[in-house]
Parts: structure tokens; sequence; C-alpha cells
């Protein structure tokens, strides 16, 4: 017992140094898109998705899970999820463009809360008095960080009319990101995580070259450079963040997203000279509070789902 023990625990802060290595190289990914500055959002997912496919691929070929990675029984819904995931990712990218890298982290944390609101309303799911009390206070922090900036409708000025339309971007990508979780939960039940991750990139590649028509940018070079590192960053963040779910428990890995907020602020001040408002800390702590309570309340009711089937009688 003791030596699974030691094991499990090790396996655990492996998995928890995987997940901050992602998060962190997802804040970098980020901060490159920002350096790139005003660049229309369906060329930035271009970039994102075409540069992250060489390091997926290359992971994959190390692992041996080349062959077969493209193979699959349900092509309509890797290409839906492509759909909802180049929203997602064109809303998410656009917002950055357009707001402080804090406010934009903290905006997409509303992503888990609304998974919760959709798994109930299209999935079905029986979602008891305290998640949903979590998923209240956790949006109500999400209007505590947008507030400031939605007021900023009435004053008319266009760099901040562009944050306040930024704002609503951020709350649009997360919940289109959080409509492609629900896609990803059925796609698991018959592809292999290879196969999600591998067809994504590339649906979303070719997706994003439909939005050529409505205006493309001639990019400087630093902004080549900053896109295609932003793309490598995103393809070498998915894989770690893969992995960090394979050596511990979604419940363990998960709160460590939210150190994202932290290393943003950091990133924020150095590349940018920004600093988050009081508006961004107090909303920001009141939604990664539900966040953690979510995903607590998430370990305690599977260890009584397995509590349940391990007691019950043999149908």
């Amino acid at each position: 017992m003791p030596v699974e023990s030691s094991s499990q625990a090790e396996n655990a802060v492996h998995g928890i140094l995987l997940k901050v290595a992602s998060v962190a190289i997802f804040v970098m990914m980020n901060g490159l898109i920002k350096v790139a500055g005003d660049v229309p959002a369906g060329q930035i997912v271009f970039f994102r998705s075409l540069f992250a496919i060489p390091p997926i691929m290359l992971v994959l070929w190390l692992q041996g899970q080349m062959k077969g990675a493209w193979r699959t029984k349900n092509p309509v819904g890797h290409i839906m999820r492509g759909l909802v995931g180049v929203s997602s990712m064109g809303l998410g990218f656009f917002a950055l463009t357009r707001l402080p890298l804090p406010d934009a982290i903290t905006l997409n944390y509303a992503q888990p809360l609304l998974v919760v609101v959709f798994s109930a309303l299209f999935m079905g799911e029986l979602i008891r008095v305290y998640r949903w009390s979590a998923v209240i206070v956790g949006l109500f922090g999400v209007v505590v960080v947008s507030w400031p900036k939605l007021t900023l409708f009435s004053s008319g000025a266009p760099a901040e009319t562009g944050q306040a339309i930024g704002v609503l971007a951020a709350f649009g990508g997360a919940t289109m990101s959080a409509i492609a979780m629900l896609l990803v939960r059925k796609l698991v039940h018959t592809e292999r995580t290879s196969t999600i991750v591998i067809w994504f990139s590339a649906s979303a590649t070719v997706i994003s070259l439909f939005t050529i028509p409505f205006g493309w940018n001639a990019l400087e070079p630093y902004q080549v450079a900053s896109l295609i590192g932003a793309g490598i960053c995103g393809g070498l963040a998915q894989i770690l963040m893969t992995e960090a779910y394979r050596y511990a428990e979604a419940s363990v890995v998960a709160p460590f997203e939210y150190t994202s907020l932290l290393l943003g602020i950091v990133f924020a001040y150095l590349v940018f000279g920004e600093l988050p408002t009081i508006y961004t800390l107090v909303g920001g702590a009141i939604v990664i509070s539900a966040g953690i309570f979510i995903v607590v309340r998430e370990r305690q009711l599977g260890l009584e789902r397995a509590k349940a089937k391990k007691v019950s009688p043999p149908q």
C-alpha cells in the first residue's frame, strides 16, 4: 500500500507540473498574439491551427500513435467540433487584441461555469443546488470584471468602445468553448485522443481559410514570427495538457488552470506594462473560487458514484 500511495503521489505531482507548464505556454501563446497586434481573428486562427500540427504530429510519432490517427468513425462530429472551435478561438483572439491580457484570461474562466449550464440544458445532466449556486456566483464574478468596460459603450470613444466589444467577444468565445467541450465529450466515446487532437487542428486550419474574403492583412515579419510562435506554443500546450490528465485525475489537475491569471498578470506587466484593475482581481477571485468549488464537488460526486457501484449487489 505505501508503495502504491507513493506512486500515486508522484503521478499527481507529475500531472500538476505538466498542467502548470501547459498553462504557462498557453499564456505565452496569448502574449504572442497580442504582440502581433491588430490582425484579423480568422488569420490568427489559421496560424494557431496550422503551426500547432507539427509538434502534435511529432509527439504522436514518438509515442507510436501516428498509425490510424486520422481514422475516424465520426467525421461529421469532428467537423462540427472544428466549426465551433474556430468560432471560439476567433472570438477569444479578437478579445485578446482589444483587452488587457489579465482581463481576457479572467473572462475565459466563464467556460467551465457554462459547461455546467449547457450540460443540464442539452445533455440532461442532473445539476444540484450546490453547483447551480457556484455557477451563479461565478457568473457574478464575470460581471464584476466586465461591468467597467461594458459601461464604456456610452462614452463613444473608439478605443473604449473597442474594449467593451472585446468583453462581449471574450464571453462569446467562452460560450462557444463550452459547447465545444460538450462535443468533445461525445467524441471521446468513439474516438481516440490523438484522433480528436489532429482532426481539430486540421479542420480548424481549413475552416479558417474561409475568412480570407472578409480581409486578411499583409503582415510584417515580426507579426508572422509571433503568430508562428503562437501556433507552436498552442500545439505544445495542448499536448502537455492532455498528458497531465493521463497522470492525475481531473479534480487534482483542473484547479491549476487558474494559475494562468497570475502568470498572465506577470507576463502582461513585464511585456506590455499592463496592470490588472481591482475589478479584474476581485472578479477573478470570485470566478476562480466558484470554479474550484465545482471541481471539488465533481470529485465528491464521482467518489459517491464509485462507492454506490461497489456496494450495489450484482445484477
